[in-house]
C-alpha cells in the first residue's frame, strides 16, 4: 500500500474532508493527516491574528468548529509537518489549503499545493467573469490578487464551508447571472455543496477537494 500525507492549515482528523476524497484515491493509498495546529488550545490560535499583509486562512478545528489565523504564524508548523511526513516515507504531500504558500517549501517528494490546480486550471478555461465563494470577507482582498489574471473580471463572495451548506447556497444565489465559472475557494466546501451552488446557478463549479484528489491519484 501507497503512504501519501495531508497536511491540514488546521487540526486533524479532517473527518469532514478525507472521507470524501478516500473513495476517489482508492483502496491502495494509505493517508497519513497531520494538521498545522495540532496540540494548540483555541486561545493559543486566537493570539495568531494576520499582520498587514499576511493572507488570511481559514480552517476547521478537532471540535468541528472554524478559525481564521495569519499564514505567517503558521509556516513553521507546516514545515515541520512536511518533516514528519518524510520520515514516515510517504510518496507525495497533499495541502489540505487552497491558500497560496512560499516556494521556499522543498521535501523529497512532489508538494501538492490546491491553489496551483485550481489557478492553471481557470487560466486555461479563462473565463470572462469568474465569481469566487471564499469562507469570510477578510480574504476578498486577496482573493481579487489572486485571480486576476485568469478571468477578465472576478466577483468574489464570502460564506463559510463551517457554517454549513446553506450559507454558502444565500451566497450563490448572489452570483451575477453573466459569470462564466464558479470557484469554490476553500478546501473545506462539500461535494454536496457544489452541486446545490451547480444547482441555484446552472454554472459549471470547480472543487478543490476533488480536484486536487484525482490529481493525487494519477501521481500515486
Amino acid at each position: 500500500m501507497k503512504k501519501i500525507g495531508a497536511i491540514t492549515v488546521g487540526q486533524t482528523p479532517r473527518t469532514d474532508l478525507i472521507p470524501e476524497i478516500a473513495p476517489i484515491l482508492g483502496d491502495s493509498i494509505e493517508i497519513i493527516q497531520m494538521g498545522g495546529l495540532d496540540g494548540l488550545t483555541k486561545e493559543e490560535i486566537q493570539t495568531m491574528t494576520p499582520a498587514p499583509g499576511d493572507h488570511v486562512l481559514v480552517s476547521r478545528l478537532k471540535d468541528g468548529s472554524s478559525v481564521s489565523f495569519g499564514e505567517s504564524h503558521i509556516l513553521p508548523r507546516l514545515e515541520a509537518c512536511m518533516d514528519q511526513l518524510k520520515k514516515d516515507q510517504v510518496s507525495l504531500i497533499l495541502f489540505l489549503c487552497t491558500g497560496e504558500f512560499p516556494d521556499t517549501f522543498q521535501a523529497d517528494v512532489p508538494l501538492i499545493f490546491p491553489s496551483k490546480i485550481l489557478t492553471s486550471i481557470v487560466s486555461a478555461i479563462h473565463p470572462h467573469r469568474l465569481a469566487v465563494i471564499a469562507p469570510v470577507k477578510e480574504q476578498l482582498p486577496q482573493m481579487q490578487t489572486k485571480w486576476a489574471g485568469c478571468a477578465d473580471s472576478v466577483y468574489g463572495l464570502a460564506a463559510s464551508p463551517y457554517d454549513g451548506i446553506e450559507a454558502v447556497a444565500a451566497a450563490a444565489r448572489s452570483i451575477p447571472s453573466d459569470a462564466d465559472l464558479i470557484v469554490l475557494d476553500c478546501i473545506g466546501y462539500t461535494v454536496e455543496m457544489k452541486e446545490r451552488v451547480q444547482a441555484l446557478t446552472g454554472k459549471s463549479v470547480l472543487l478543490p477537494r476533488t480536484l486536487a484528489a484525482r490529481v493525487v491519484k494519477e501521481l500515486a
